[in-house]
């Protein structure tokens, strides 16, 4: 007969009194200290501890003790178990609430954890039948119940890790091969725990040992920290993943005002953490946060119950497990009504909660899952447990007598301790009924979520196990598809191979984890749906992929997901409704930023969103707000037309003053040969009219809309003409000085820098052109208008026309004693009082003049100007044209000659001399 086997976990060298001495640790955190309670084994030699010596194994576990070894771990718990060459231990919440010894296990029964906990047995059962996976080892399992409790929690993975003596262990003889400490099946790998808070607890008491903790339910963030947790794994991701996930299902329906709900343990508290502050980071608000205690009173409940109530916010966010939620909902629902829930993955497909009673209260409800899959062969497997008098089936006795609601009873010789005593139970179970007409979470595996979490951290366990123990390698003796049962290995041996597995199952599903132990981020997005037979559907409405890139992550179809209440159309949770386009927010002293009121943009300003409009768009250059403030449109050109009633007035002085010049042109050439044209030197002065004609007509190019070549000719044509016109008053008055101020006759000491040659250059070279272009915006008006590149450039120009003006106003004065007949210096001198006064009035209008009416008062100016040269200085003169008068004309010119010693000849020649045209 072939000899029977065990595959051994790292033997001691040395025998050693003490077993295993695990220590009270402290662990202190930033807020709170947390007293984990690692007292865990404390095995001695019950003759005397004195004597203890020796060194400990690679595992942490003595050799050498007998059957006299004591484990604090060797109290009476239900456990399911099977032997084999290497045992996993399990721990699953059957019970959701903590148990006293004298409470029936009956209550509180979790069918669904008592399917997670199946499921690792067919996994383990498929796992042996497999030829490929650990061909020629057998895995055996250890299961206990972890109530959903810390203290619980811990007993159950002491009792795992440490193991119990059984007959069947003895009567193989392992107590001869193995340490008595180990001799009842101890575990290399557990997988568990549910809950955050227990699987905290058992992971810090398992890493100093290095054995691997591989979770298929705890979620919270602070698992994920290496230094406590050296030991830990998971198949389920982590809630940072989660926590991003949810918050982008709020912000994408839009809910900016949420409430929280939570309870005290780390998974809420961890995961409501997160999820304020990336709610916060997105524009979201808090409305309020709730938390349910470990021992909620009706009266505490229903203070709860009106907050939620009273709250404006229609959106509850819920961090918590199906249990705790329980309680609460049902002392609630009556008060609690048509708010859409958010769930966490933690019950967002607990069946607990989905009782008819429920329905009014979470049909609709929203969350994220974990992906899904139908795994072959698990259903049959289900519907196949059968009640046993027999030890290790305890659990399934439970689960019976809970789901078909009778009292098992073996016989009398069995005992009345392998069912539930619970009270109510009268019927009797005949262990024959059929799990296939039942109802329950347990046989549902259409989809099953965490069974298959439970289902790869088996296999990853498994797999690591097969590159540990070197099967199918060509280095040993045996066949080529066996593995090496000779090896010895510790958990920290297996733990290192396990932080390396990677493989992809049945499902094509890659299956790894990261530095941290983590898998990879994938979510179902799951709705509570009504179905036709009265029962709430888990529907997969979406997706959620936290290793995508951020626009990608969170994939939703909207049209499948029914709402609270049945309805269609997405809830609003809002503080303040958000402000329509064209205003902004202005949030209300004292209250989140998610509370505000609506003002409107101000005028150049737009605001074309309704989400989170903080402050209102400036439009650009050269556009301007609609009425809605919405939108910028480009602004209105506004300039001096042509059309506009400014507009025609101005041109219609400009036409008159050409008109006006263009007849005393003619005039004056008509009578050119009189001696009142003679006497005024008729080439000045028909030069001077050509520049009063060119200063009416520029002040026609200030009209209109302006161009590049209107700007940059106007003034251009404005300095010329009046620099002209100046000019030629100038130098007519200094040449009239010249001739009347010579003492001698002929004398040509200063005659002859002013001839005809001379005067054409002075008049030339007083002359340059400034040209620019700039356009302005102003109010919803576009202004268009030229203004110079150097601004003080256009100032210099009238500086300059000023003192030429100054000039001429100063030679007229000197000259105000010349004889009438020539003695224009009068009318110069009226001329140019006009003038300055008319360009000295204009600077402070045309600098406070806005837009449009810039040009305007220029064109004032120019022609105001331009009818005062006209009218004082060629006015007077058309009284001398009339017949009557030309005989006057030349007597008094004779009388004047005669008065200033002149005589013709000599008169003739000093005209030449200084260029005047005499008769």
């Amino acid at each position: 007969m072939e000899q029977q086997r065990t595959l051994q976990l790292a033997p001691p060298q040395t025998p050693n009194r003490i077993c295993i001495f695990w220590v009270l640790t402290l662990r202190q955190t930033a807020n709170r200290t947390h007293l984990w309670v690692l007292l865990s084994l404390l095995v001695l030699y019950p003759t005397s501890l004195a004597t203890a010596g020796g060194s400990g194994s690679r595992f942490g576990a003595g050799a050498g003790l007998g059957l006299g070894c004591v484990t604090l771990g060797d109290s009476e718990l239900p456990v399911l178990q099977s032997e084999g060459d290497v045992v996993i231990g399990g721990l699953f919440p059957l019970h959701y609430l903590a148990l006293e010894p004298e409470h029936s296990y009956r209550t509180n029964f979790d069918h669904r954890a008592f399917r997670w906990m199946m499921t690792m047995v067919f996994t383990v059962n498929e796992i042996n039948r497999n030829s490929t996976l650990l061909p020629g080892v057998r895995l055996g399992y250890r299961i206990l119940d972890s109530c959903d409790h810390v203290h619980t929690s811990l007993r159950g993975a002491l009792s795992v890790v440490t193991g119990k003596r059984t007959e069947e262990n003895i009567e193989m003889g392992v107590d001869e091969r193995m340490p008595g400490c180990l001799a009842g099946a101890p575990v290399p790998a557990v997988v568990g725990l549910a809950s955050s808070t227990p699987t905290g607890a058992v992971a810090h008491m398992l890493g100093p040992f290095n054995i691997p903790l591989v979770s298929y339910f705890a979620t919270c963030t602070c698992l994920t920290d290496k230094l406590s947790y050296p030991s830990f794994l998971r198949t389920v991701p982590s809630d940072l993943f989660q926590v991003r996930g949810l918050v982008q299902l709020v912000s994408h329906f839009g809910w900016r005002w949420v409430g929280i709900l939570g309870t005290s343990d780390d998974y809420s508290r961890y995961g409501i953490q997160a999820f304020t502050q990336q709610l916060k980071d997105q524009g979201g608000c808090l409305a309020f946060h709730l938390t349910i205690p470990n021992s909620p009173t009706p009266a505490g409940l229903r203070a709860m119950a009106d907050i939620l109530q009273s709250s404006r916010a229609r959106v509850v966010v819920a961090f918590a497990t199906e249990g705790q939620l329980l309680e609460f909902l049902s002392e609630v629902m009556r008060n609690v009504t048509g708010f859409q829930w958010v769930a966490s993955e933690a019950w967002v497909t607990a069946s607990l909660l989905t009782s008819p009673q429920f329905h009014p209260l979470l049909q609709g409800t929203l969350g994220f899952s974990f992906p899904g899959v139908s795994i072959p062969g698990l259903g049959d497997f289900l519907l196949k447990v059968r009640p046993s008098p027999t030890p290790g089936s305890e659990f399934i006795n439970m689960f019976w007598e809970e789901l078909f609601g009778c009292k098992l009873d073996f016989g009398a010789g069995s005992g009345d301790g392998v069912g539930s005593k619970g009270p109510g139970l009268t019927a009797i179970c005949t262990g024959s009924e059929d799990l296939r007409n039942t109802e329950s979470s347990y046989s549902d595996v259409s989809r099953v979520r965490i069974s298959y979490n439970v289902y790869k951290a088996v296999y990853a366990i498994a797999h690591a196990l097969h590159q540990l123990l070197q099967c199918g390698s060509t280095g040993h003796s045996q066949a080529q598809e066996k593995c090496d049962t000779s090896t010895y290995f510790t958990p920290r041996q297996l733990l290192h191979h396990l932080k390396r597995v990677n493989f992809t199952n049945q499902f094509g599903e890659k299956v790894h984890f990261d530095a941290n132990g983590e898998p990879v981020p994938l979510y179902d997005v799951i709705n509570w749906q009504k179905v036709s037979s009265g029962d709430i559907k888990f529907q997969k409405v979406g997706s959620y992929d936290g290793s995508a890139p951020l626009s990608q992550q969170l994939q939703i179809d909207e049209s499948t997901i029914v709402w609270i209440g049945g309805q269609s159309q997405v809830p609003v949770s809002l503080c303040s409704t958000p402000c329509p386009p064209g205003s902004r927010q202005a949030r209300r002293p004292g209250e989140p930023p998610c509370c505000f009121d609506c003002l409107p943009c101000a005028a150049g300003e737009i605001s074309n969103q309704t989400d989170q409009c903080v402050y209102c768009t400036r439009c650009p250059e050269f556009y301007w707000s609609d009425r809605d403030r919405v939108k910028c449109v480009a602004g209105i050109e506004d300039f001096l037309s042509f059309y506009d009633t400014m507009g025609i007035i101005l041109v219609s002085l400009s036409l008159l003053g050409v008109v006006t010049t263009t007849t005393v042109t003619a005039i004056f050439h008509r009578f050119r040969a009189t001696p009142v044209v003679k006497a005024n030197n008729s080439e000045l002065s028909f030069l001077l009219l050509l520049s009063l004609k060119l200063c009416f007509l520029c002040s026609l190019l200030f009209i209109g809309r302006p161009s590049a070549w209107s700007c940059g000719f106007r003034q251009a044509a404005f300095g010329v003409s009046f620099v002209l016109c100046l000019s030629c008053l100038l130098v007519k008055t200094i040449v009239v000085l010249l001739a009347f101020r010579s003492t001698v006759p002929g004398s040509n000491a200063l005659t002859k820098l002013f001839g005809p040659s001379q005067q054409r250059t002075l008049i030339l070279c007083s002359t340059a052109p400034q040209v620019e272009m700039l356009n302005s915006l102003n109010s919803s008006m576009v202004v268009l208008e030229c203004k110079e590149p150097w601004p003080p450039g256009f100032y210099l120009v009238l500086g300059y026309i000023g003192l030429l003006a100054s000039l001429c106003l100063l030679l007229a004065f000197l000259g105000r004693k010349l004889p009438d007949t020539f003695n224009e210096a009068k009318l110069i001198t009226f001329s140019m009082l006009i003038f300055c006064a008319v360009w000295i009035s204009f600077v402070p209008a045309y600098v406070s003049s806005p837009g449009k009416y810039t040009v305007a008062v220029e064109i004032f100016a120019i022609l105001a100007s331009s009818f005062g040269l006209l009218l004082c200085i060629f006015a007077p003169k058309y009284f001398w044209f009339q017949p009557s008068c030309l005989c006057e004309m030349q007597s008094r010119l004779t009388d004047d000659l005669h008065m200033f010693g002149y005589h013709c000849e000599a008169w003739r020649r000093k005209c030449d001399d200084v260029g005047l045209l005499c008769w």
